[in-house]
């Protein structure tokens, strides 16, 4: 009954504000659009129809359609689908990666520490964009060498957030004790210090999906993400720039669907941050 309590709480922190349960509801719809891709498309994505190339929304297809023919309204659908993917796997890859070197550089200090902290500064101090391109152009793109390549470059902040976490963590008393009482060094890394420290991790995850789609999209609009014919936001607002005045729902769709995205995701992350807070649920 008191774990159920403090459900209760966590939850009703998280939707306290309508504009985070707006956000939540958001999401949601994204993610069933993604799921129930090629239930809810009306056409096949890639199918070009050379004889209604640029047209403007209409009954037929009510976004219109690309220099190609293709309906716009299902490319946008599947790169839902394949945004959301890479985002994912992307924070996943960069958090199991970061933590994992996190609490090693914070459990065993010293010469250990030095070296990823050193390795992790240096990967910091470029932009992210700058090392996925750099990455891209080595390893190629695609939906799996996309989501390492964004899982890499981003990885460096959880390693700092998870450091910071165990060198709090570590002195504790419990702690002590199980040092004392002979147990091993990962036995206490990832039955204790890990499930105690992995609150700011999971508000990090909230809030880095966005960025890392908006990344995603970025390399994709420069032509070193999702390659054609798969369906990308970032190509097809690329793709759209050059028809605006023919058909401007191809290019600013996407582009909207982007930000829309990436807006509600971060205020969704605000809300996860707030409802794991126990000062905000009035726990401290």
């Amino acid at each position: 009954m008191k774990n159920h309590g403090k459900w209760n709480k966590i939850i009703k922190t998280m939707f306290s504000r309508k504009v985070v349960l707006a956000s939540a509801v958001v999401v949601v719809a994204f993610i069933v659009m993604a799921v129930f891709a090629p239930v809810l498309s009306p056409y096949d994505p890639n199918y070009a129809d050379f004889a209604a190339f640029l047209q403007g929304p209409s009954s037929q297809h009510l976004l219109g359609t690309d220099n190609y023919g293709r309906d716009v309204l299902s490319r946008i659908i599947y790169g839902t689908r394949v945004s959301l993917i890479i985002g994912v796997l992307a924070v996943i890859i960069a958090c199991a990666v970061g933590t994992f070197f996190g609490m090693i550089a914070g459990y065993f200090g010293g010469l250990v520490d030095d070296v990823i902290s050193r390795i992790m500064e240096a990967i910091r101090a470029i932009p992210q964009i700058i090392l996925a391109m750099a990455l891209t152009a080595v390893f190629g793109s695609g939906i799996r060498n996309l989501a390492i390549i964004l899982g890499i470059s981003s990885m460096a902040g959880y390693v700092r957030m998870m450091r910071g976490q165990v060198l709090t963590i570590k002195q504790a008393d419990y702690i002590m004790a199980g040092k004392l009482q002979g147990n091993k060094d990962f036995r206490l890394m990832f039955k204790h210090i890990l499930p105690n420290s992995i609150s700011p991790i999971i508000v990090m995850m909230t809030q880095q999906v966005g960025s890392t789609i908006l990344a995603e999209a970025g390399l994709s609009f420069l032509g070193l993400g999702i390659s054609a014919p798969t369906a990308s936001w970032g190509s097809m607002v690329s793709e759209g720039r050059m028809y605006l005045l023919q058909n401007p729902v191809f290019a600013l769709t996407p582009g909207i669907c982007v930000a829309v995205l990436v807006i509600c995701l971060n205020m969704f992350g605000d809300g996860v941050r707030d409802a794991l807070d126990p000062r905000l649920r009035g726990e401290v």
